[in-house]
């Protein structure tokens, strides 16, 4: 037998017990490039991120915030146009 049969046969040996494990754990394997997704091993469940939640105060601070930027660039923009004048 050659090197190269040998190599060959390995990594289809190790494919096939890939395969065979992750058909064990209830997991897929994607194949090909990119990046594999996350998967739970332990659990058969994924479980999702718990969504932040912003109070109405705090969105209130932030538009004020924002308005105030602006105003200052319109500001900024007025006094520009009207010494150019």
């Amino acid at each position: 037998m050659n090197l190269n049969d040998i190599v060959a046969q390995l990594d289809a040996e190790i494919s096939r017990l890939t395969q065979a494990k992750a058909a064990l754990l209830g997991i897929s394997i994607k194949k090909g490039p990119g990046r594999p997704r996350a998967v739970a091993v332990a659990t058969a469940a994924i479980v999702k991120p718990k969504k932040r939640k912003m109070s109405a105060a705090g969105k209130a601070r932030i538009a004020a915030a924002q308005k105030a930027r602006w105003a200052k660039v319109r500001a900024k923009k007025a006094t520009k146009s009207a010494s150019a004048k």
